[in-house]
C-alpha cells in the first residue's frame, strides 16, 4: 500500500510539473517570436531602420521585445530577450539575456519598449561572451544611428562595442542604456535547452539551433548580412 501511494503521488507530482513546463516554454517560444516580429518591424522600414554598414559589421545582436518600466520607480527597468552572434559558419543559437537598471533620461511610464543592441567589434563579442556586463563601464555603448544611409555623428567604429536602439510606437531611435547590466538568464536557458549550457560556447556555434529558434536566428541572418563589411 505504501509503494502503491508512494507511486500515485510520483504520478500526481508529475502531472503537475508538465503544465508548468508547457507555460515555460511557451513564455520562451512567445519571446522568440516577438524578437523576430521586432526585427521584421524594424528593417520593413529601412529608411528608419539600421545602416547597411552596421547590419554588415554587427558581431552579435540582442532583442529585448517588451521592455519594461514601471511607473517612474528606480530600478523598475527590466526585461528578458534574445542574443545570437555571428560565427564561422552563421549565427549561434540563441542564449536567453536579462536587461536591467539604469536610468536613460527619459520617461515611458509603464509602456513597454522594444530594444536591440548590436556588438559591433572583437571587444563586443568578449563582452557578450561574458555572464553579465554593464553596459556604459565595462563595454561602451552609443546611441546607434538611423536610416538607409546614415552615419554616425560619433566614433562608433573606433570606440563603441554595442550600438543601443529603441522602438516604441512605432518610432525606431538611437539610445543611451549606460548603467543597464545586461546578463546571462540561466533559468531560462535550462528550460530552454533542458541542460545548463555554457553561455559562451553556445555562441561560438558549439549547440545546434533548435527549431523553435530558427525564425529568429533566420531572421537576423537574414537582414545581418552574412559576411561582415570591409572595416
Amino acid at each position: 500500500m505504501k509503494k502503491l501511494t508512494s507511486v500515485l503521488c510520483a504520478l500526481a507530482m508529475a502531472a503537475g510539473t508538465i503544465p508548468a513546463m508547457a507555460v515555460t516554454n511557451a513564455t520562451l517560444a512567445e519571446r522568440l517570436g516577438d524578437a523576430t516580429d521586432t526585427l521584421r518591424q524594424i528593417m520593413a522600414t529601412p529608411d528608419k531602420g539600421i545602416p547597411q554598414s552596421i547590419l554588415a559589421g554587427a558581431s552579435c545582436v540582442v532583442v529585448i521585445p517588451k521592455y519594461k518600466k514601471g511607473a517612474f520607480v528606480v530600478g523598475a527597468q527590466y526585461g528578458k530577450g534574445v542574443a545570437t552572434c555571428r560565427t564561422g559558419h552563421g549565427w549561434s543559437a540563441p542564449v536567453f539575456v536579462r536587461l536591467e537598471g539604469g536610468s536613460f533620461g527619459w520617461q515611458i511610464g509603464g509602456q513597454s519598449t522594444d530594444l536591440v543592441l548590436v556588438a559591433m567589434n572583437d571587444r563586443g563579442l568578449q563582452d557578450m561572451l561574458k555572464n553579465k556586463v554593464k553596459l556604459g563601464a565595462d563595454a561602451a555603448a552609443s546611441a546607434g544611428p538611423v536610416g538607409r544611409n546614415a552615419q554616425a555623428g560619433t566614433d562608433w567604429k573606433l570606440n563603441a562595442e554595442f550600438l543601443t536602439y529603441s522602438r516604441s510606437k512605432g518610432l525606431f531611435a538611437g539610445l543611451s542604456l549606460d548603467g543597464t547590466v545586461l546578463s546571462k538568464d540561466g533559468d531560462d536557458m535550462r528550460e530552454f535547452y533542458g541542460s545548463d549550457l555554457p553561455f559562451e560556447g553556445v555562441l561560438k556555434g558549439n549547440q545546434p539551433t533548435p527549431e523553435a529558434a530558427r525564425p529568429f536566428v533566420g531572421t537576423v541572418a537574414r537582414y545581418f548580412v552574412s559576411s561582415k563589411a570591409a572595416q
